[in-house]
């Protein structure tokens, strides 16, 4: 079985979708690998180190998307998808629950495509689970932004001009992406508080140093997934009330609240923004998804009454080397679980709860309608 990976062409992405010493892994279970030259351009890697791994370099993409199976990281487009071989195995992020004309195009050609956002969050799939492996960059990632970008610093110092007291960051969201961020602060030293709408996290928040900001919101919960529900606007009023409070006393916020395959919620309103100290930061991690702040631009940082919002995306990338390393780990763990050693292919048993989840069309059908 021939497995292509293209490199990466989206704007600005300098992840790599594959890591040398996962194509060693991939050769290792009987796969002819070939990579697209240049994908590991972004991560510093060159091609002779995947030729070493045992990985054939292909001059185009087009020679790439015609092996049986494609890995990549973002996803296809019309383009891509014309060139697809018929009965392919497509496996890539591929936005489900907006892009219903690309699945139906992914469908018309006959390809098996599954979605990375699709993996479900079991114990026996959390190895594949990259939603989890570059949200944890993320929120890493979003604190440094906000420190860097402060006037202040985060930790407290006894110096002999006197006590600098530490900064106070807020943590909205106590998920993955939200308990990095969590345990980054307290590594740089700020008082850390943190809010999730499911008190069950409560106590990962407390073993993290944080502070859990109680809410009274009534009846709330997460997802068989591990996802927090949606909530109502009553409970989202309660919620915004209290954010206030603790917004206008927090030198930075950062906001991490998505709810799975839905826009993210308004969270931090323009008023709660301007209750907020001038020189304050607010990093909104949702950005890309509908966004947590009102007034947060995706892709921008903008000044709103001396409060700086930062809306930047995708900032798994801005720490490419160990997103792409975190990313190839998922693809090839996923490879690795369905590989037949015998026919040394990978075998498509839609019966198996993990590919009943992910797998969105095959036999030229869309299988899930989301």
């Amino acid at each position: 079985m021939t497995i292509g990976i293209p490199a990466e062409t989206f704007t600005g992405e300098l992840r790599s979708p594959i890591i040398p010493a996962d194509v060693k892994k991939l050769t290792s279970l009987g796969a002819t690998v070939l990579v697209e030259s240049g994908i590991g351009q972004g991560i510093h890697t060159s091609n002779d180190a995947y030729v070493q791994a045992g990985a054939s370099i292909a001059n185009s993409k087009h020679e790439v998307l015609q092996a049986d199976m494609v890995l990549r990281l973002r996803k296809p487009t019309i383009e891509d998808i014309a060139q697809l071989k018929s009965g392919c195995i497509h496996v890539s992020y591929l936005d489900p629950f907006n892009e219903h004309a690309l699945l139906q195009a992914l469908a018309a050609k006959n390809i098996t495509a599954i979605s990375m956002e699709m993996i479900p969050r079991s114990t026996r799939a959390q190895k594949m689970d990259s939603l989890s492996s570059q949200a944890s960059l993320a929120g890493y990632v979003a604190v440094l932004l906000a420190a860097e970008r402060s006037s202040k610093v985060f930790p407290m110092m006894t110096t002999p001009a006197g006590t600098i007291q530490p900064s106070r960051v807020f943590i909205i969201g106590a998920g993955v992406a939200g308990l990095q961020a969590i345990a980054t602060a307290k590594r740089l030293g700020a008082r850390v508080d943190a809010f999730d709408t499911r008190p069950v996290v409560a106590e990962q928040v407390k073993s993290l140093g944080a502070r859990f900001v109680e809410v009274e919101l009534g009846e709330t919960g997460q997802t068989k997934d591990g996802y927090a529900k949606a909530l109502t606007e009553e409970q989202l009023q309660k919620q915004r009330e209290v954010m206030a409070k603790q917004c206008a006393m927090s030198d930075v916020v950062v906001t991490t609240a998505q709810v799975f395959g839905r826009k993210a919620p308004i969270i931090i309103t323009k008023d709660m923004v301007a209750g907020m100290k001038p020189g304050s930061i607010v990093v909104d991690l949702a950005v890309e998804t509908g966004g947590n702040v009102e007034g947060a631009v995706a892709g921008e940082e903008v000044m709103v009454n001396g409060v700086k919002i930062i809306g930047l995306t995708n900032l798994p990338g801005r720490v490419a080397t160990h997103a792409s390393q975190m990313y190839s780990a998922n693809l090839y763990n996923l490879v690795d679980e369905f590989w037949d050693k015998e026919t040394k292919a990978f075998t498509l048993n839609l019966e198996d709860d993990i590919l009943n989840s992910c797998v969105m069309t095959h036999g030229g059908a869309v299988r899930k309608s989301l």
